[in-house]
């Protein structure tokens, strides 16, 4: 645990929705966990504005500590109070210090990380998702939020994929985060020597998904931004599918979340509509 919160804690006051300033040294240590070494270390990422809190209260993750304007504390003080949340009011002055947002909304919350395995199971009979070198910490947040939407409860990070509790993710996910399994694996470790099951690729010479019959069940692997699917994991793909364009006259190629949204929602057509 952070020095920071054990010494914080035993100076906080008997009403906890009461102000306290934040000394030079707790900020230095919040901040801290702007930086991917000090989350990776901690086990710690952070969780900021009312939507995202208001998910994560909903949530199975275990809160380290929240903090919050006054007017946010009293709004929520049952949830807060049910759950065993520790945490402290501050001044917006405060928040800002500390706040990796342009501009801070009311509340900044440090979530305990959790550290999934892949699920075997949800391979047969769902789709789970495979990102093979994601960079764009953006691009993995909408995936994210993507998944949840059309239904699909795994998605599974490459160990070079940006990592999953970067701030711009975890915010771009609108809470999704804490509604869909993420695991840190590498391809092969996955599927071993015996497949029994589908690996999709999206692949440029793939076959048009909307005719591949088999496309609901097994992984999809979405390769990185500008290179596509790696070398290393191109061998244990099954079945390639592509997006084909509308006509001749099209773009040159779509990013990979929007890529993600077009197949999951043939996935979702195909396993509640046909």
């Amino acid at each position: 645990m952070l020095y920071f919160v054990t010494a914080f804690l035993h100076t906080v006051c008997e009403d906890r929705s009461l102000k306290a300033m934040l000394s030079k040294n707790q900020v230095k240590n919040i901040t801290s966990l702007h930086s991917k070494k000090e989350r990776d270390a901690e086990k710690l990422f952070i969780v900021e504005g009312e939507k995202m809190a208001k998910e994560l209260l909903a949530s199975d993750f275990e809160i380290e500590m929240l903090f919050a304007v006054e007017g946010w504390i009293s709004e929520n003080i049952d949830t807060l109070q049910s759950r065993g949340v520790e945490f402290q009011g501050i001044d917006e002055g405060d928040l800002k210090k500390i706040s990796l947002l342009s501009t801070p909304n009311k509340v900044f919350v440090l979530v305990k990380q959790k550290q999934a395995e892949p699920d075997h199971s949800l391979f047969s009979g769902s789709l789970s998702l495979y990102l093979d070198a994601i960079r764009d910490p953006g691009n993995l947040g909408t995936i994210i939020r993507l998944a949840h939407w059309f239904g699909v409860s795994q998605i599974i990070c490459s160990p070079d994929t940006v990592e999953i509790y970067n701030p711009k993710a975890v915010q771009s996910t609108m809470g999704s985060i804490f509604h869909v399994k993420l695991a840190e694996a590498e391809l092969t470790d996955i599927i071993g020597d015996e497949n029994k099951f589908p690996v999709f690729g999206a692949l440029l010479e793939g076959d048009n998904i909307y005719k591949k019959e088999n496309f609901t069940q097994g992984i999809l692997v979405i390769g990185n931004e500008s290179n596509g699917i790696s070398s290393k994991n191109l061998k244990f793909i099954s079945d390639k599918v592509k997006i084909p364009p509308f006509s001749e006259s099209h773009a040159e190629s779509l990013n990979a979340a929007m890529a993600t949204s077009v197949f999951l929602s043939e996935y979702l057509r195909r396993k509640k509509y046909f």
